[in-house]
């Protein structure tokens, strides 16, 4: 495997990079190498997938969550264009166990929610994190990010 790896990597053009801008500094090569999306999560475990690019972010409840409830049988969100508070109710989920109601993880107004959700609510088990996303939120304050725990302060809180 280390052989392919070395080999890919020769393999790879060295233009594949923009030139350099300046020679103080990163120039241009900062902005490709830089992360653009952050993932966080609350102690209630909804987790929130944030692109600063776009200033938007994807609600979905973590797996730890799905576990827990069990067969998830209804979710409902809170419609899109609706303005939200971090902390404040966003929607519930119904499984064969129990009810909870799900929080805004930040601030913001939801811009989509998940459509398939409705016809499809076992999404949450089988893709809590990717295919069962809740809704998507325009962050009104991307600032709140800082609030929320990151993945090994989650798991850490488990």
């Amino acid at each position: 495997m280390q052989g392919f790896l070395r080999t890919a990597c020769r393999a790879r053009p060295l233009t594949a990079f923009p030139p350099r801008t300046s020679r103080v500094g990163f120039g241009a090569r900062s902005q490709i190498l830089r992360t653009l999306v952050t993932k966080r999560y609350t102690p209630d475990h909804e987790a929130i997938v944030y692109d600063d690019t776009t200033g938007m972010g994807t609600v979905f409840i973590t797996e730890h969550a799905q576990s827990v409830l069990g067969d998830v049988v209804f979710v409902e969100i809170t419609p899109a264009d609706t303005e939200v508070a971090q902390g404040e109710p966003l929607g519930a989920v119904e499984s064969v166990k129990a009810a909870s109601d799900i929080y805004a993880p930040v601030s913001g107004t939801i811009q989509e929610i998940n459509e398939a959700l409705s016809d499809q609510p076992g999404l949450l088990n089988k893709s809590a994190e990717d295919k069962g996303w809740l809704c998507k939120i325009k962050l009104s304050k991307p600032s709140e990010m800082d609030s929320l725990m990151t993945e090994e302060a989650y798991k850490a809180s488990l």
